[in-house]
């Protein structure tokens, strides 16, 4: 099904607007009022298509592409290979990037870190994350996970956007606009980018990622900032009071719907909309940021890091709190976890960052009950290769990209715990069973959140777009409940 068009849109809205007492008045009575509310505002007619196992979702996104056979794919036949060459036979002529491709032989590296069985599934997880070991019976391991896209930008991008050219909207602008928000004091798609103990120079992390694209501006990502302002400007200037910035912006709306009836764009209601939402967000947004009324047992829960603004950890129970009070969408970008060399010094430091605040958002959300309708979904772009990038010594060694399989994991809202989905060869380099594109994930993301990913369209150029593009997709049902 399609939604409406915009100028359909623009009319309806440019009506109710004449028929109110105006958005400042609103806005300014909802401060007072309770912040969430049980059914959501605004979204699409005819959405959800059928009933939501998650109200919200939070992706943990390993931005640099964790090294799938170092975490969890778990490769014991490879300790004999090490220092030989990858047969072809395997390799089978796949392309390679530009940081490779000139390389003389391809020495295959084992993991040289320890795996075993965790929990009552037996699912095999390394040394490196023994907090999300203990999680395992609470996760769906998806180790079949694909992709065309081989360097980071474009890979990155089709994950988040469905599309590996920039200019599409991002799942969670999707979301934003398809469902609506809880709570009309804080946006429905919160973004935080987390710190990272690895080397400076990681891949560079854009705000078209979380961009509306195609979709009106008002459904974009807003980044929260870990020192300053949460949101940038969201104070008032120095000597301005809150009264005053209220009459600008009733003043301000005035003119902005006058042009709105003149002209149409749906950009200028867009503005408006999101002119009073960073009013409200002056007094919701400190509150969400301010973890000093969290117990200590809960920060002991997260780790060290969690009091850091910017950590991962903090960001973590950031999302916890987003959850809480509604918000739709929460996405956290931690970078660092492209390894071409140096991975036994950088990937442990990696995982430190995130393993344990991982671990700590499954157990603070299922102690909350929350966990039961919040979708936690962890990965990245691509995975790593099996052989060795560069020179190969037992203490140092890289690995170079490698789309053809990789791991994710999902957790809550209708997600099987203890589940491991597809199969890797035994050099972690081809799927051989139960693959599952990014298509499918995001077709799967989609499904939890109660929309047909099929019929979930938006009419832009003359086309119906969705974010699973116009190939097939499928949910991944076996992960399910």
């Amino acid at each position: 099904m399609s939604f409406e068009d915009p100028q359909t849109r623009i009319n309806r809205r440019a009506l109710l607007a004449r028929g109110s007492v105006g958005l400042g008045a609103a806005a300014l009575a909802s401060i007072d009022s309770p912040s969430t509310h049980a059914s959501a505002i605004g979204g699409q007619p005819g959405l959800p298509h059928h009933t939501p196992k998650a109200k919200r979702a939070i992706y943990l996104f390993m931005s640099g592409a964790p090294s799938q056979m170092d975490m969890w794919d778990h490769k014991p036949a490879m300790d004999d290979w090490y220092n030989k060459d990858l047969p072809e036979s395997i390799r089978k002529g796949q392309r390679l990037t530009t940081m490779t491709s000139d390389q003389e032989r391809f020495p295959v590296v084992p993991s040289i870190y320890k795996f075993s069985p965790h929990g009552a599934s037996g699912t095999m997880a390394s040394e490196l994350v023994p907090f999300m070991a203990k999680k395992v019976d609470d996760i769906a391991l998806v180790k079949s996970m694909y992709t065309e896209a081989i360097n980071h930008d474009p890979a990155i991008t089709y994950f988040v956007t469905g599309d590996q050219l920039p200019g599409k909207a991002s799942l969670g602008s999707w979301l934003s606009y398809g469902l609506g928000t809880e709570n009309e004091n804080l946006p429905a798609f919160l973004v935080m980018t987390a710190s990272w103990s690895g080397r400076k120079g990681a891949q560079a992390i854009t705000n078209r990622l979380w961009g509306s694209g195609f979709l009106p501006s008002e459904y974009q990502g807003v980044a929260l900032r870990s020192s300053g302002d949460p949101v940038l400007y969201l104070s008032n200037p120095k000597g301005m009071a809150s009264s005053v910035r209220r009459r600008m912006l009733d003043a301000l709306a005035t003119l902005n719907e006058q042009t709105s009836d003149r002209i149409g764009d749906p950009e200028t209601e867009a503005r408006i909309a999101q002119y009073e939402m960073a009013f409200r967000m002056q007094t919701s947004v400190p509150d969400l940021t301010n973890i000093s009324d969290e117990p200590q047992y809960i920060l002991d829960l997260y780790g060290p890091d969690v009091t850091t603004p910017g950590t991962f950890a903090n960001c973590c129970l950031l999302s916890r709190r987003m959850a809480e009070r509604g918000v739709r969408f929460t996405q956290i970008f931690h970078r660092g976890w492209d390894q071409h060399n140096a991975l036994p010094k950088d990937l442990p430091n990696q995982c430190r960052d995130v393993d344990q605040p991982s671990a700590a958002l499954l157990t603070d959300l299922r102690q909350r009950g929350m966990l039961d309708d919040t979708l936690v979904v962890w990965g990245g772009e691509f995975g790593r290769t099996i052989y060795c990038q560069g020179k190969l010594t037992k203490t140092d060694y890289g690995r170079d990209h490698h789309p053809k399989c990789f791991t994710v994991w999902l957790a809550g809202a209708g997600v099987k715990g203890g589940v491991v989905h597809g199969e890797t060869d035994e050099f972690s380099y081809n799927i051989v069973k139960d693959p599952v594109h990014v298509r499918d994930l995001n077709a799967t993301i989609l499904h939890q959140m109660g929309i047909d990913a099929e019929r979930f369209t938006y009419s832009f150029k003359g086309l119906d777009q969705r974010l699973t593009g116009v190939e097939e997709s499928r949910v991944v049902r076996e992960i399910l409940a």
